[in-house]
């Protein structure tokens, strides 16, 4: 049993269960009982947690994460950096991976698919480089896609602030070796544009359904990073767009002065091909060419003005302020020995001792960069995890081919035979069971069939699926014949002390053969079940009666600072965080404001002439046909966890709610008919106010 599972953090968020692990860190599944919603907690490894250079990059990446808000980029909501625990609150994403998502799609996205994900993964990365943030291992593994079919950019585990990212890729960790950019492979200067060619690949890879590079090893795809020129996109399908062929090949160039300058230079070609498909960005693949000589050294200014030029649009007279992609430097043919350079230069008749030396030199650091890679992807723990695949019904050549098993790297080994009505060489059952997560070169362990077609074998009867993910157990049953699209499996939930989404038990019971059984059933956990509790309304009451009442009724009472009001006594609540009637679980934290009175720094406004008001808007029974209006409200940042947000449009309230500030902006629909006044109260007080025509 985990340490963790079942403990509370500050006495706040619940650890329910394990669901991932990183190079660093592990991720708990948990629950925040202070508003009462499910996230996700990232933990330093024990065994890290006393090394003091591991605890400064878990800060460090604490703070970089901590510094984004972006809606393409995973939120982070709080940070505990202590003597005795680091970890970091984060969003708990519904959805799956980016690579997942290719690979149910068989691997390849429509382009229009495509466009509307890179879009959204530029947007996070220019976010994110404007607060000098390199994220540095983009790939489809790292990038979320959620039901509504927006992305959400994660895993800043090797992100580093740029004023504090180190020249090279020493003692640091590497994303997948696919994605890299040739200056990550050489070890040279890392800037924002080293993100520009990974998002590069991954838009290579949905729109052909192929990586760029393959090889046998990670040094040889590393070094065709390098060295070579991918085949363009519409050579492997004549469909792709020849607009989005050049974006693509642009940001993927291997010189990074032929590159984007910039996420927002790449979002403005890509805006310009939304709107015109047929643009021609006048781009060829000679510009992926390497430029002779070494990079220069340069902290490139991600996102600041001078850095982001506005790509030409097609037919589109160049000018000073129009951006110009460079003119691709000439490769040099390579000479077929080291002796010929100094055919045509006079003999010198000096020692060649520095010579050779130069050529070790030369032999040693390339030698460096493989022992270096090797090492990073081999001997190392790697940041990122995968999902074991269910292998159960396949031959070992089979599942060795599977290409969830090639990409991540897993070794298929074969544990011996046993008793089964499946074929004479047949997976029946596997180590690690599908659907768990597993570092990439894992070995999975399976055990064949040895075709006797004994009925008794482990394959015909119910498996030991008690405690077990409920998703788990459906893909076991699965395998064994039994699904709700079948009409031979229900799932039933029920309240119990088992953590929820975890088997109770099943029906039949573990170890019944299931030859004959026609209906299964699966008992999951709801968790525990929390008595529930109407809120009433606190306002008016002293904080006496106010905190006597709450306690009485099971809430947890809690006074934040007094504020001055005009509508309720000194001394009496004048604001409670949880609106009146709502049902809240036992045990939630209520939090009140008492009234000084009536602000004695106010002064009466001046006699002006009245102007006429508005008609009173319809209600919304009165009969009268309304008109609709979508503004934005900005909620407070000044420290607030809850703020009561009420809209009011001629003296009728369209909103009436309280809302986490977390989400910093809400739209609000509001309805009316002619000119009417809005008026937006934050915690009772009038932030903003605005006539509209309704027409």
């Amino acid at each position: 049993m985990d340490q963790y599972i079942g403990k509370l953090l500050d006495n706040r968020y619940e650890i329910l269960e394990r669901i991932g692990i990183g190079g660093m860190a592990v991720v708990y599944k948990g629950r925040d009982h202070r508003l009462n919603r499910l996230v996700a907690i990232k933990i330093l490894k024990e065994e890290l947690a006393q090394d003091a250079e591991f605890r400064r990059r878990f800060h460090d990446e604490s703070q970089a994460v901590a510094m984004l808000s972006h809606p393409n980029i995973m939120a982070v909501y709080d940070v505990s950096h202590s003597a005795e625990l680091d970890y970091i609150v984060m969003e708990l994403l519904d959805g799956i991976t980016l690579k997942q998502y290719m690979q149910k799609k068989g691997g390849k996205l429509a382009w229009r698919e495509a466009l509307h994900f890179i879009t959204q993964i530029m947007k996070a990365l220019s976010h994110a480089h404007s607060r000098g943030i390199i994220h540095r291992d983009i790939k489809p593994h790292n990038i979320m896609v959620l039901r509504d079919g927006s992305l959400k950019v994660a895993d800043f585990g090797i992100a580093r602030l740029t004023s504090a990212a180190q020249a090279t890729l020493t003692q640091e960790a590497l994303g997948s070796v696919h994605y890299i950019s040739p200056e990550q492979a050489r070890g040279s200067h890392i800037d924002a544009r080293s993100d520009i060619y990974s998002a590069g690949v991954v838009l290579y890879e949905m729109i052909t359904g192929r990586l760029p590079y393959e090889g046998d090893s990670p040094v040889a795809v590393a070094i065709q990073h390098i060295n070579s020129i991918p085949l363009s996109p519409r050579e492997i399908d004549p469909e792709i767009p020849e607009a989005l062929e050049a974006i693509t090949m642009k940001a993927m160039a291997s010189d990074v002065n032929q590159r984007y300058l910039s996420a927002d230079a790449m979002l403005a070609d890509l805006e310009e091909f939304r709107k015109n498909p047929s643009i021609n960005f006048d781009y060829t693949a000679a510009d992926l060419l390497s430029g002779d000589g070494d990079e220069p050294t340069q902290i490139l200014g991600a996102n600041t003005p001078h850095a982001v030029r506005t790509q030409p649009a097609h037919g589109a007279r160049a000018s000073e302020d129009t951006y110009v992609s460079p003119a691709p430097h000439p490769r040099k043919s390579r000479p077929a020995r080291v002796e010929d350079d100094y055919d045509d230069y006079p003999e010198r008749g000096g020692s060649r001792l520095p010579i050779i030396l130069a050529i070790v030199a030369v032999v040693v650091f390339v030698a460096g960069i493989g022992v270096f890679l090797w090492v990073s992807f081999f001997g190392g723990a790697g940041e990122t995890m995968y999902s074991v695949p269910p292998l159960t019904g396949m031959t070992l050549e089979e599942a060795r081919a599977d290409a969830s098993v090639v990409s991540a790297q897993f070794q298929i080994v074969e544990g011996g035979t046993t008793d089964s009505s499946r074929p004479v060489g047949e997976i029946v059952s596997q180590d690690p069971v599908s659907g768990r997560n597993a570092a990439a070169g894992t070995t999975i362990t399976v055990i064949l069939s040895n075709g006797s077609g004994n009925t008794d074998a482990e394959d015909s009867v119910m498996p030991h699926l008690e405690d077990e993910d409920w998703r788990v157990a459906v893909s076991q049953l699965g395998r064994l014949g039994f699904s709700e699209e079948a009409g031979n499996l229900t799932i039933e939930r029920e309240n119990s002390d088992y953590t929820e989404g975890r088997v109770i038990r099943t029906d039949p019971a573990e170890g019944t053969d299931l030859t004959d059984v026609e209906m299964v059933t699966l008992v999951v956990s709801d968790g525990p079940e929390t008595t529930q509790v109407a809120v009433i309304s606190f306002l008016d009451m002293s904080e006496t009666e106010a905190r006597d009442n709450a306690a009485e009724m099971g809430l947890n009472p809690v006074f934040e600072d007094a504020v001055y009001s005009d509508e309720h006594d000194a001394d009496t609540v004048c604001w409670q965080s949880i609106q009146p009637n709502t049902s809240v679980a036992e045990g939630t934290t209520i939090r009140f404001r008492l009234s000084l009175g009536p602000d004695p720094e106010a002064s009466p406004s001046p006699s002006v002439e009245p102007t006429p008001t508005p008609e009173p808007s319809p209600t919304p029974d009165s009969g009268v046909e309304l008109k609709d209006y979508t503004f934005n409200v900005n909620l407070p940042r000044d420290g607030r966890e809850t703020v009561h947000v009420r809209v009011s449009v001629g003296g009728v309230d369209w909103v009436n709610d309280y809302y986490d500030t977390i989400m910093q902006v809400i739209p609000v629909t509001v309805r009316g008919t002619g000119v009417q006044e809005i008026v937006v109260y934050i915690d009772g007080v009038a932030s903003y106010t605005e006539s509209h025509n309704f027409g």
